[in-house]
């Protein structure tokens, strides 16, 4: 099977679906391969020849989190002030916000494991093209100031460190992401 026969895709939004659904009532880390496979219908070696574990599809399941995150911090086209974040960033945060048990088994603590090193890579790629754009004399340390530095708050957020609504998070965010850019010279 290729990735992009039907079967194959289809195969794979089931056991993502699957997931989603076994950590609405579960934690990740109580959540069985065997569930997962048992709700999506299908056996456990199926699971394996789409994915290696149970990390693999989780990360795959909850990619679009990435895409959502790095198009909220980029939607807009004349900057925003510091008071006023992007609508979308705070909708992509109360939206996280609905699965942080989730998504706190994939962000580690400090920013990493596979989500959150995915979370950095994408927002650091997105932002250097958009400082590049822009003229930024630096644009990959504003890049990567911008990927540490969010990556880093989300998972602190994630993990209880910063006790702040999404919409609080969303406007501290924002003045400190506005801030690296004003400073980055």
């Amino acid at each position: 099977m290729t990735p992009t026969d039907p079967r194959t895709l289809r195969t794979r939004a089931r056991l993502r679906a699957a997931l989603l659904e076994e950590c609405a009532e579960h934690t990740l880390d109580q959540v069985s391969l065997s569930a997962v496979a048992r709700r999506a219908g299908v056996g456990r070696a199926t699971l394996y020849l789409h994915y290696d574990g149970l990390q693999a599809l989780a990360v795959d399941a909850c990619a679009d989190v990435v895409r959502d995150a790095v198009d909220a911090l980029h939607a807009w086209t004349v900057p925003p002030g510091p008071d006023a974040p992007p609508a979308p960033l705070t909708a992509f945060l109360t939206a996280v916000d609905e699965r942080a048990d989730l998504y706190r088994g994939l962000i580690a603590e400090g920013g990493g494991g596979p989500l959150g090193g995915l979370l950095h890579d994408e927002l650091r790629t997105r932002s250097f093209v958009d400082r590049t754009r822009a003229g930024t004399p630096r644009p990959a340390l504003a890049a990567s100031a911008t990927a540490g530095l969010f990556t880093g708050l989300l998972a602190d957020w994630l993990h209880g460190r910063l006790d702040l609504s999404p919409e609080e998070f969303a406007g501290h965010a924002w003045r400190l992401l506005i801030a690296i850019h004003r400073t980055v010279r």
